[in-house]
């Protein structure tokens, strides 16, 4: 499922314009990323946890010709699926 038809889900099992739908969308995603940039967490109970970890620089090799080189430090963002969801998955 792609962003699209998650807008598409969302009206329809909401009775709703597929432009409430997309802007109710587009607004759960920035607020979780806002958050997320903020260096807070963001948990919602049944699905899961969205985290920031902090990766520090480190030596890495370029693939292409072997040669050595630095990459610096960096934030990811990590999903770890709560309860609830992996038990539907599985």
């Amino acid at each position: 499922m792609n962003k699209t038809e998650l807008i598409r889900k969302v009206a329809a099992e909401n009775e709703i314009s597929l432009k409430e739908s997309a802007a109710v969308v587009n607004s759960v995603l920035n607020g979780i990323m806002d958050s997320l940039a903020a260096r807070e967490p963001v948990a919602i109970a049944g699905f899961g946890t969205f985290s920031c970890k902090h990766r520090g620089a480190r030596q890495g090799r370029n693939p292409a010709n072997g040669e050595t080189i630095d990459i610096a430090a960096s934030n990811t963002p990590v999903f770890k699926a709560g309860k609830a969801f992996k038990d539907k998955v599985n």
